[in-house]
Order: C-alpha cells, then sequence, then structure tokens
C-alpha cells in the first residue's frame, strides 16, 4: 500500500467530514472554480446544459442531486422535491430508445431520510418509491448509490423491496467491501442493473481490502458474476488495468457491446469517455449537481492522486 493509500487517502477522507472545512472550502471562491471541474454547478439549469453537451457527444448520463446524511424529515422532503423537479425537467428530454434508458438519476438513501432516529428506512423507502414512480412516468431510470458500509444491509433490503413494483432499478456495488461477491450473485440471479465500483469510503479491515491490488482483484471476480448473469452490468471504473480487462470477460460471457456499459465520473478521463464511446460502447457519465458538493468532491480527491495533483495545481494556478 502506497503512501498515497496510507496517509493522503484517510487524511482527505477525514477532512470531507469537517464542518469547519467545508464552511471555509464553500466561501472560497478559487475552491468554487476548481469543484466545477467535477460537479455541473448548482442548478438544474446548469445541469441541463451539461446534460445536452453529453449526449451531444453520444454519452449517456446519470445526474445526482448532491446531498447526504440527512438528519430532519423536512430536508429528505426537500430532496425529494428537488427530484421530482430534475425528473420533469428531464423528461422533456427523453429520447426514442430501446430497453436501456440514456438518462438516469442517482439517489443516495440517506439524503432521503434514512438516518432518521425513528422509521428512517420506511421514510428512505416511500420517498424512493415516489421518486421511482415519477421517473418511470417520464421515461427516466433510477439507480441507488452506495455509501459506508454501515448502510449496506438497509439500502440492499430497500432496493429488493422497490424491485418488486421497479424491476428496472438498479443499485450501486462496492467491489472493496468482502461481502460484494455474494451480493453480485444474489442480484445477478434477480436479472438486476448492478453499477460495481470500487468503492469511496474509508472502510476497516474487517469489512474491506485496504491494497489497492486487492481491490482491484475482487472488483475482477465481481465483474465475472456480473457479465456471467442474468443482470446488466455497470462497468463504473476509470482504472486502465479494468477498462483493458472488459472486453474479454465480456466475451467469454457471450455479451456484446449492447449487453453492458462503462460508467465514468463527469470530469475524469474525459478522453477515454469519449474513446469508448466513440469505439461503439456504452457509456454513461455520473453527473453530480447542486449546493452540497464538498463531501462529494472531497471523495473524489481522496480516490485519485491524479485528482488531488490537478486541484492542488489549479488553486496555485488561479491564486496567483
Amino acid at each position: 500500500m502506497g503512501v498515497f493509500e496510507r496517509v493522503a487517502r484517510p487524511a482527505i477522507l477525514a477532512a470531507g467530514h469537517s464542518e469547519r472545512l467545508r464552511r471555509n472550502a464553500e466561501r472560497l471562491p478559487v475552491a468554487r472554480e476548481v469543484v466545477h471541474r467535477f460537479i455541473a454547478g448548482e442548478t438544474v439549469e446548469y445541469a441541463l446544459d451539461t446534460v445536452a453537451h453529453l449526449r451531444n457527444s453520444g454519452r449517456m448520463v446519470s445526474v445526482d442531486y448532491l446531498g447526504e446524511d440527512v438528519t430532519d424529515i423536512d430536508a429528505a422532503n426537500q430532496t425529494v422535491d428537488a427530484y421530482l423537479r430534475l425528473l420533469d425537467a428531464l423528461g422533456t428530454r427523453v429520447e426514442s430508445a430501446d430497453e436501456v434508458r440514456p438518462l438516469e438519476v442517482s439517489v443516495k438513501l440517506s439524503s432521503l431520510g434514512q438516518a432518521l432516529p425513528r422509521d428512517g428506512d420506511k421514510i428512505a423507502r416511500d420517498n424512493a418509491r415516489v421518486i421511482c414512480a415519477r421517473a418511470q412516468q417520464v421515461g427516466v431510470w433510477v439507480t441507488v448509490d452506495a455509501e459506508d458500509h454501515r448502510t449496506t444491509d438497509s439500502t440492499l433490503s430497500i432496493v429488493r423491496d422497490l424491485r418488486v413494483e421497479f424491476d428496472w432499478l438498479g443499485t450501486a456495488l462496492q467491489a472493496y467491501l468482502k461481502r460484494t461477491e455474494e451480493d453480485c450473485r444474489d442480484f445477478v440471479a434477480a436479472g438486476a442493473r448492478i453499477r460495481l465500483c470500487k468503492g469511496a469510503y474509508d472502510e476497516p479491515a474487517s469489512v474491506a481490502y485496504r491494497d489497492r491490488d486487492d481491490v482491484t482483484a475482487s472488483y475482477l471476480r465481481c465483474l465475472q458474476i456480473l457479465m456471467a448473469g442474468d443482470g446488466y452490468p455497470m462497468v463504473a471504473t476509470h482504472d486502465p488495468v479494468i477498462v483493458n480487462a472488459v472486453p474479454e470477460v465480456a466475451a467469454q460471457s457471450g455479451r456484446g457491446t449492447n449487453d453492458f456499459e462503462y460508467q465514468m465520473l463527469y470530469g475524469v478521463r474525459d478522453p477515454e469517455q469519449r474513446r469508448l464511446a466513440d469505439d461503439g460502447n456504452r457509456v454513461r457519465i455520473y453527473l453530480p449537481f447542486g449546493t452540497q458538493w464538498y463531501p462529494y468532491f472531497m471523495r473524489r480527491l481522496a480516490e485519485r492522486p491524479a485528482n488531488l495533483a490537478f486541484f492542488l495545481r489549479a488553486l496555485v494556478e488561479r491564486g496567483h
């Protein structure tokens, strides 16, 4: 494990939970300018402009209204309302498509009330059902994001409940968790859409692989399970090792380019996103927007040394 994984990454993730640092960052114009590399502005209008740009380049989109760890019911209700407005706006841009929806929203259950002390699971489930119903009405997909491991059982239980009514509902699984191979087997048996990512939280060794090579190996094992199963794999990674392995894993399972998709984050490896799309692959970009950008942004910095280097270089350049 390198210095970045041992020292820098845990420190950045810890900083992502600091209210003082969040307030300072949100007041710093230079930081906000750099953040726009990874976040499509703070309003629906800005997000829709970026959606149009990505669609014109042949890429699909998953829009995330930023927010998490809601601690009161009013904030959860406000998040639901924001998603309904977003879905109505996206619905005006729905194109004729096959069974794969080019437009999608991503939802964190903690932003819908999951962490509330009383009936959190029920509140989040009910709120997610409202969002799924509107998404189905306007022709947009929904995928439930993964959060830290303490929420996994609750999140997957809610997803299973909702898939009874909305069988197109997707969910994210994190390959660094030691449980994820079994979760992959469970969900592919049900034909689910699964976004497989490495994982972006600082998890303990008791539940997660900590070494980078171990995480990559787990990812590839999970990917083989998804490709061989009955669901729709969504390969969420920027790792060249994994991206280069995907065609062979897909071919071994008899899957063509229309039987899975790549997913990448807005602002990360844009030339590679375009290359994959130009080569005839399905590519979906995770596009966050909103005012609650600080925790998301800090996780992006913690994921790759290149992201942190870009941020620090941009701060220096804009500071002169």
